[in-house]
């Protein structure tokens, strides 16, 4: 792609990742869809796993790497504790579509990706640590008619072509979106590298539907480069507390913070654009009044 090329701006897409930020409570993950739905965000994510498949004995059985946020003995039972089952993601499902926000999750295994297509989401997300898992890749991409979003998170250039050529075997690139991310809770600013977006637009934007920025950072600012340097999905993790027990909770932003992420994208959404006059019609009025003109 020829990067001279100017970015065609959509309107930005803003993904709560509620994740497993619920603490295993339905009634907390039902609470923080209606804080993402009043934030105006336009999906609620989750995240689908099957402990048993996903680890080995040794993992299922071995402590949590920080016991004080384990929610059971051995790490196995604390994902376990985590989990919704297929049912519980319909009733996710089917109470975003009641308060009117989309429905998404990540999957991460076969089990978990059978289950959620079978509920047929807008979209499924592929997170950072499985993009190299073909076999739920190929189950995606073949059995799944909606669009797969992938994170580029811990993964070599190498592996990001391998991914992306995955899809394109299949002539599925275009339901693909990429995201761009940096696998760190939180991540300082020294290794977010914005500049990856412009990246990875150079070598796959032709090639996907889109791209997007999973960020794992504090804080709202940078969002808003990330935006105009051609992310057109920001995915920001979301809780009800940043102080409750969990890795991903320090790394979350609460309803005042996701409220104005949303409020100032759409700020710079509506100013990314070029004059439509040479003297804006705002201008008229100070350029009559102040403007040196030799008489």
């Amino acid at each position: 792609m020829n990067m001279s090329k100017s970015i065609v701006y959509k309107p930005p897409i803003v993904v709560a990742e509620i994740g497993c930020n619920h603490k295993g409570e339905m009634e907390i993950a039902k609470e923080l869809v209606q804080m993402a739905k009043l934030c105006q965000a336009h999906y609620a994510k989750f995240q689908k796993r099957n402990p048993q498949e996903l680890l080995t004995t040794k993992q299922y059985n071995a402590q949590h790497p920080y016991p004080p946020y384990s929610y059971g003995h051995t790490y196995g039972e604390h994902r376990e504790f985590l989990e919704f089952t297929k049912e519980q993601h319909q009733q996710l499902k089917d109470y975003c579509e009641q308060v009117g926000i989309g429905y998404a999750t990540s999957v991460w295994d076969i089990t978990s990706a059978l289950e959620i297509i079978d509920l047929n989401p807008d979209y499924i997300k592929v997170p950072s640590a499985c993009n190299l898992h073909f076999e739920m890749l190929e189950l995606l991409r073949d059995n799944y008619q909606g669009d797969i979003h992938i994170s580029f998170g811990m993964t070599t250039r190498e592996e990001e072509n391998s991914i992306v050529d995955f899809f394109l075997e299949k002539n599925a690139g275009q339901r693909l979106v990429l995201y761009s991310c940096t696998s760190g809770y939180p991540v300082s600013f020294d290794d977010v590298n914005l500049l990856e977006i412009t990246r990875i637009r150079e070598v796959f934007g032709e090639h996907v539907k889109d791209l997007g920025f999973s960020g794992h950072h504090l804080g709202i600012a940078i969002d808003q480069a990330a935006y105009t340097l051609g992310a057109s999905w920001i995915e920001r993790h979301f809780t009800k507390d940043r102080t409750w027990k969990g890795t991903d909770h320090a790394a979350s932003l609460e309803l005042g913070g996701l409220q104005k992420l949303i409020r100032d994208l759409t700020a710079t959404y509506k100013s990314l654009q070029y004059k439509t006059q040479d003297i804006l019609e705002v201008e008229t009025v100070q350029r009559d009044k102040l403007k040196y003109r030799k008489e």
